[in-house]
């Protein structure tokens, strides 16, 4: 018997102490000039001067050198969509990820390759967006972030256009910065606040001037095969996206489930009450389902945790914030409530794995986290993020109602 005890105690303290070796481990990182200041900011500053250089900051990071992650492409199994490509220094990522998964969709339904213009969209939201600063007197959020269903909101008003007929790259820039033309676009609007000057036509005007000068003015028709048409013939006639097809999955405990509700952040500026709330684990289901079968997905969330690191280009919930197992609504829900949860980033979701007993998703990305690595790497432009870091950091996504028929018939 005192064999059995001491065998059992024995399995015991081993079994800790594995358990303690594989705990996940930190580190801070002294925060290292990569393709953002390299390369966008190089372009930036060669057309305009004093440019400010990078702080020098300490980063509490997760330390995943050494861990075996899976972060080659070739382990995925993939669906067709458009090289990455970079948003460069604008805060645009809402349009580049969503622009990219229509792309995708395109693809899907009618097997015709697309590049579509992200900037054409971009132009036309802040257009959207200052016409609800008129109307409610200067109180709604005028920003560069957005969510992915703006993206349906623009293609209903003014359809969608190719990349080659309007990319916004002027003055022989190569990457985008919209500081100058967004910091012009916020003094012209305070100055119509405080003078209570709230003319739509002309304020609407005056804004479309300032992006025209900064990125140019998007065209009203263009031609494909030598056929002309306007924006919305293109976005009906020739990619066939239809809008209405497409839907936001969320989760949060905040609002009721199984009900669309309101996404309550500043990027939802338009304050959009569509989005079709669900438990976690039926997110996570969903989720799952909807890559296995073939489909791609829109997705956001917050990229800012200490498991979210640009050298191995993974994402992943270290065993020091929070083991795996206790990821629950109450969980994600607790830090959504208090604002370390924060919807910062849009991305692409093109791929999936099963490794080592745990899903990852390959993630398409136009942020330059993605691009610290050889630019003719496989890898450059991409993220690999674990379910984990989905089901905790993610919060919302895009997909077509057709891959959701089953979950739609739960919503009163």
């Amino acid at each position: 018997m005192k064999k059995i005890v001491i065998l059992i105690i024995t399995v015991l303290v081993i079994s800790n102490i594995n358990a303690q070796d594989n705990k996940d481990k930190s580190i801070f990182k002294l925060y290292q000039a990569g393709y953002y200041q390299n390369v966008i900011m190089k372009d930036v500053r060669n057309v305009e001067e004093n440019s400010a250089p990078p702080k020098q900051v300490q980063r509490f990071k997760a330390d995943l050198k050494g861990k075996d992650l899976p972060n080659k492409i070739d382990l995925y199994k993939t669906q067709w969509h458009n090289s990455p490509i970079s948003q460069g220094n604008a805060g645009t990522c809402w349009s580049y990820s969503t622009i990219s998964y229509f792309e995708s969709e395109v693809f899907r339904l009618t097997n015709q390759k697309v590049k579509l213009s992200e900037i054409y969209i971009a132009y036309w939201e802040y257009v959207e967006k200052a016409r609800e600063y008129i109307k409610t007197r200067g109180t709604s959020v005028f920003g560069e972030g957005s969510e992915a269903n703006a993206v349906t909101r623009m293609f209903k008003l003014y359809g969608v256009i190719p990349y080659e007929s309007y990319n916004g790259l002027n003055n022989c820039r190569k990457y985008h910065t919209h500081e100058k033309m967004k910091a012009e676009m916020d003094s012209y609007l305070n100055s119509v606040k405080i003078s209570n000057a709230w003319n739509e036509e002309e304020v609407i005007a005056t804004i479309k001037s300032i992006m025209n000068h900064y990125i140019g003015e998007p065209p009203t028709s263009v031609t494909v095969n030598g056929k002309q048409y306007t924006p919305k013939q293109y976005l009906s006639d020739v990619v066939k996206i239809n809008p209405d097809d497409y839907i936001d999955i969320l989760s949060i405990m905040q609002e009721p489930f199984y009900q669309k509700v309101l996404y309550d952040v500043d990027d939802n500026w338009w304050r959009s009450k569509d989005y079709y709330n669900v438990p976690l684990d039926e997110y996570t289901a969903t989720l799952r389902k909807c890559i296995e079968s073939g489909y791609t997905v829109a997705i956001g969330g917050d990229v800012s945790e200490a498991g979210f690191d640009s050298e191995t280009q993974c994402a992943m919930v270290p065993s020091f914030d929070i083991p795996s197992s206790f990821i629950n609504d109450e969980a994600r829900q607790f830090r959504f409530s208090n604002k370390t949860t924060t919807d910062d980033h849009g991305i692409h979701i093109v791929g999936h794995v099963d490794y080592k007993g745990q899903r990852w998703y390959l993630i398409k990305d136009s942020g330059s986290g993605s691009r610290n690595n050889d630019v003719n790497a496989k890898e450059f432009g991409y993220y690999f993020f674990s379910e984990d870091y989905v089901k905790l950091k993610m919060m919302n996504f895009t997909v077509h109602k057709d891959a959701v028929k089953d979950l739609l018939k739960k919503f009163k």
